[in-house]
C-alpha cells in the first residue's frame, strides 16, 4: 500500500486498527461508506508456541463508525480463525489481551472493547 495512501486510511480509521485488520475494500452508495477489513494472518500471542494453520474467518461484523463527511459509515470486520495442530481446537485472539498487553491506542482499546467485549 502506497504511503501517502495508508496515512491519509489511518486518519479515517480508529487508530492502531492496521495494525492488525487490512483494509481489503471500500463501497459508497445512498447509505453511507462501507468499510471492509480482514484480520491479518498474524499468530495470536496466547498460542506462539503451538502449531496453528489459519482456517478463515469468522461471520463479518458490521460496526457503525464516525461519520466522514455527512455519510454514515460502517466498518465491515472479517475476524481471522485458526486451527491448533494436531488438537483440530478452532482459535480466535483474544482481544482482552491485546487491550491490555499492548501500548496500543486508549482508542482503538475501546474500539475493540466494544465490538469484541
Amino acid at each position: 500500500m502506497d504511503q501517502n495512501y495508508k496515512q491519509l486510511i489511518e486518519l479515517l480509521l480508529p487508530a492502531g486498527i492496521l495494525d492488525y485488520f487490512e483494509l481489503t475494500n471500500s463501497t459508497k452508495n445512498a447509505k453511507g461508506i462501507s468499510i471492509y477489513l480482514e484480520e491479518k494472518n498474524i499468530i495470536p500471542e496466547e498460542y506462539k508456541d503451538q502449531l496453528l494453520h489459519s482456517k478463515g474467518f469468522l461471520p463479518e461484523t458490521s460496526i457503525e463508525d464516525f461519520p466522514i463527511r455527512g455519510h454514515k459509515v460502517a466498518l465491515r470486520i472479517k475476524r481471522r480463525r485458526w486451527v491448533v495442530q494436531p488438537t483440530g481446537q478452532i482459535v480466535t485472539r483474544n482481544w482482552t489481551l491485546v487491550i491490555e498487553g499492548t501500548r496500543m491506542t486508549t482508542e482503538f482499546g475501546l474500539f475493540l472493547k466494544g465490538i469484541f467485549g
